[in-house]
């Protein structure tokens, strides 16, 4: 074996060799250094060997550095696993490897595997995220014997990326083919190694030697792009030659200027910067190297070209002076683009360069490091670019300009907060997605891109955005196909105002504010009188501007903010006076909010929603309250409502649901989408029956209402979608209480005043019907009556009774039931059969008796049931 080693040492390709050891010096931690778990190697003679711990499910790791991945490289090996492979015993080599840490679950290359559950031996990629994937799968129960699984693996990469893979069983060079296959995906790799995988007694009977990498490919040219007025940079294939000379390179059309100096790049040594004599044409060039060799004394003979175009200098951009305009988050199911996530960037200047050096994008609150655009980072005037993973690059190659950036961030399928800002911090561009933005439900499931309409309106929201409309998926690099004119003509609104403490005001906008107007204390005014000290628009997306008070407010002390001249991003759209009422939150009791509206059995392909009520006279805060469902077993089914904090004024409705588009969608004309709070999940409300239950932070109970599928009006044939409403704000959360939402508000209000709410009956009368005359229609009007009582103290307990015209008994409705000093019972005009009674007079016979005194009242009232002709 090292005589055949010492023949591959004196091959014509010896130059090129990236890495070789044969362990004849007795040491793995030097010429090279492996480094991992070194403790658990050991050389013998002169064969790197496994010692590590008798345990099942260790795994042991070693990696050299070696950057070998481009086409035009060869990986060999000997091995010798002296054990039976099966899942849990195989060897991993390494043959390209982002981090030195080959065991990280981030890590991306190819391996070549040895054993596994197949026994073979087989070539996998290995990227970010989900489990290796096949390149070349191999003949199973290859590696068969129980005790010497001897071989001799060969892997070539061509410069067009196909691989092939080869062995000989007998550790020799007589190699078999295991089969050929293309892939491109990972071009740079900075690490060779091997991950071990064994059981407790397997652990010394891993050996390798003859480790030996060798690269036969020239460098290729990728791309040119100016930086400056006399500077150019040439990008390659793979790292070259840290000697560069000026001689090498030249631009080709006539009376341009010669190439002065040629500097490789101090960090990325695929770049070389070229300094020109004298200031580059406007338009396109070419420029062209000839002699430029790799690391390995590969030479590029050349000529190698690249295009690039000048269009002046390039200056840093500000705000909204780069735009993102496309942004591609769920690959799957493939319509046409390729299968990775990416963003596109859009310079909408007529005249300037942009210069992105430096520039960041990234998720606001991310740990780690940004994504971060290289030296010679430009964007011309009107240009598109795609912005992807650093791996994924060449799957874009064909779409034009690619800035393919490390810590590219993931982008999540449900949306996303996305910002560019420059190497100093400071914004260029923000924008916070949803799919929701797709309004379209088969193509927010993947596959597709969400698109600007608009790039001069860069503020909005979902009202610019939308799903691509292009046969591919999308359009990277050129025009959005959805573009179209979409100018904001609409004032920046004050949506709310929300007092964070004694002596902060927080205001919410409807869209993105220019920050600098809004800094300006003067703009806004409170009633009664509080002097603002200070404005403080919040970044990134500066919808909130945080207000300083110069006096501390008292709780629950009602008080509007003004204010003038609302400037959007942009600086247009300036609107009048925009004002909201708020008040500092008091603490809340039980019976202050109560559950007003419940949608639990909603139509197919919608949602639940539960709707709240502060029917006190303060100021509530909802931070860290729970809606919950009290299962059978008692147990609750709680989510969170706010995690931040979010104020109900007296009175307001509170709409909480997961998805306000589709409660939107379903109930358009009926809905107040101002009053509706997203939560990120929902209790589940069972169609039949639940009890809706509402906690406060300290987990005490506010409100408990025990619905029940019965309770709506008998005379629907379909109950999905229709929600049960309060009557009563003041009245107790029990059904008697409780009623169909109307037909003529659409079966629901969610946000809104209820289409069945009744004000409790005036006057004196101890016993009085509201209304004398109703109409069971569900057409929002009298649709029931009530019958109200007021006592002269408690311990009354009655009964209810309605007979016809003709004294037949139609409806019992209470028996013997304790009587609280106020109420009411609700009459739907159904017989206890559950029929609709016939139009006409009915009398309601009221009999009132104290148990504790034998006392006995009786009372008669009389009621029309109508209809509308």
């Amino acid at each position: 074996m090292k005589k055949l080693l010492l023949l591959l040492l004196l091959s014509p390709f010896t130059a090129a060799a990236q890495l070789t050891d044969s362990f004849a010096d007795g040491d793995f931690t030097q010429n090279p250094t492996w480094t991992g778990d070194a403790a658990s190697f050991q050389v013998t003679n002169q064969q790197l060997q496994s010692n590590g711990p008798a345990t099942t499910g260790t795994q042991l790791q070693l990696a050299t550095p070696c950057q070998a991945a481009t086409g035009g490289t060869t990986w060999e090996f000997w091995a010798n696993l002296r054990l039976a492979t099966s899942s849990g015993n195989y060897a991993d080599v390494w043959l390209v490897a982002e981090q030195a840490d080959l065991k990280a679950s981030g890590n991306r290359g190819y391996f070549v595997r040895l054993g596994g559950t197949p026994d073979e031996v087989a070539l996998f990629r290995k990227d970010a995220t989900g489990s290796p994937a096949y390149v070349i799968n191999g003949a199973d129960a290859t590696l068969a014997s129980a005790t010497n699984n001897l071989v001799r693996v060969r892997v070539t990469r061509s410069v067009a990326d196909v691989w092939t893979l080869e062995r000989d069983l007998t550790g020799g060079t007589t190699f078999v083919s295991e089969g050929t296959a293309p892939d491109a995906t990972y071009q740079r790799g900075a690490w060779f190694g091997l991950t071990l995988t064994y059981s407790s007694a397997n652990n010394r009977a891993f050996s390798f030697d003859d480790f030996r990498v060798t690269d036969t490919a020239a460098p290729r040219a990728i791309s040119a792009g100016a930086t400056g007025p006399q500077q150019l940079d040439v990008t390659f294939n793979e790292p070259v030659a840290a000697a560069q000379s000026a001689a090498s390179y030249r631009l080709t059309a006539a009376g341009v200027p010669a190439v002065t100096a040629a500097q490789r790049d101090a960090t990325d040594p695929a770049i070389v910067h070229l300094t020109l004599a004298g200031p580059l044409p406007l338009g396109s060039s070419t420029v062209e190297a000839r002699n430029v060799p790799d690391l390995y004394g590969n030479t590029a003979a050349g000529p190698l070209t690249a295009t690039f175009s000048y269009s002046g200098t390039a200056v840093a951009p500000g705000f909204s002076q780069v735009l993102i305009t496309e942004i591609f988050a769920d690959e799957t199911p493939v319509v046409g683009l390729p299968a990775s996530e990416y963003l596109e960037i859009h310079n909408p200047s007529a005249t300037a360069v942009l210069d992105l050096a430096g520039a960041q994008l990234l998720k606001p609150g991310q740990t780690g490091n940004p994504a971060v655009f290289p030296a010679g980072a430009t964007l011309l005037p009107g240009e598109y670019a795609v912005v992807c993973g650093s791996t994924r690059a060449p799957q874009f190659a064909a779409f034009g300009k690619v800035f393919g950036l490390s810590n590219f961030p993931s982008l999540s399928n449900a949306g996303d907060q996305l910002l560019l800002r420059t190497r100093t911090g400071r914004t260029l561009f923000e924008i916070s997605y949803s799919d929701t933005w797709y309004k379209d439900s088969r193509k927010k499931d993947g596959g597709w891109s969400l698109e600007m309409v608009d790039p001069a309106n860069p503020c909005a929201g979902i009202e610019n955005w939308t799903a691509s409309t292009d046969a591919s998926g999308g359009t990277p690099g050129r025009a959005n196909s959805v573009r179209a004119a979409n100018p904001d003509r609409t004032a920046p609104a004050l949506l709310r105002a929300l007092a964070l403490n004694a002596t902060t005001v927080r205001l919410f906008f409807g869209e993105k504010l220019d920050s600098l107007t809004a800094a300006n204390p003067a703009l806004y005014t409170l009633t009664p009188a509080v002097a603002v000290t200070r404005a403080a628009p919040v970044s990134p997306d500066f919808r909130v501007v945080d207000l300083t008070l110069g006096a501390a407010l008292q709780a629950s002390q009602p008080l509007t903010v003004t204010v003038q001249r609302a400037l959007d991003c942009v600086g247009n759209a300036a609107g009048p006076a925009t004002s909201a009422t708020f008040g500092l939150p008091s603490a809340v009791v039980p019976g202050d909010v109560v559950v007003n509206e419940i949608l639990f059995n909603p139509r197919t392909s919608a949602v639940d929603f539960v709707e709240l009520l502060n029917r006190s006279g303060k100021y509530l805060d909802v931070q860290g309250w729970q809606l919950a469902n009290i299962r059978p077993d008692s147990t609750a089914d709680s989510e969170p409502i706010s995690a931040g904090p979010y104020v109900l004024a007296p009175g307001q409705l509170l709409l909480l649901t997961t998805r306000p588009d589709i409660v939107q969608r379903e109930y358009p004309t009926s809905s107040a989408p101002a009053a509706f709070l997203s939560m990120p999940a929902f209790p589940t409300f069972p169609d039949d029956a639940g009890i809706v239950t509402l906690f406060d932070g300290q987990g005490r109970r506010l409100d408990r209402y025990a619905y029940n599928a019965d309770q709506h009006l008998r005379l629907l044939d379909d109950v999905n979608g229709v929600s049960l409403e309060r009557i009563r704000a003041a009245g107790p959360s029990t059904a008697a209480n409780f009623h169909s939402a109307s037909a003529s508000a659409g079966y629901a209000t969610p946000g809104r005043p209820n289409s069945q709410q009744q004000d409790a009956a005036g006057g004196s009368q101890q016993w009085s019907v509201v209304p004398e005359v109703f109409t069971p229609d569900e057409d929002g009007q009298q649709d029931f009556t009530t019958l109200n009582y007021q006592l002269d103290g408690p311990g009354y307990a009655g009964s209810v009774s309605i007979y016809d015209a003709q004294g037949r008994l139609t409806r019992r409705l209470a028996r013997n039931e304790t009587l609280a000093t106020t109420g009411f019972f609700q009459w739907d005009g159904l017989t206890d059969k559950g029929q609709k009674a016939p139009v006409g007079y009915y009398v309601l016979q009221i009999e009132l008796f104290k148990p504790n005194s034998g006392s006995k009242q009786e009372y008669r009232k009389t009621v029309v049931l109508g209809a509308r002709f």
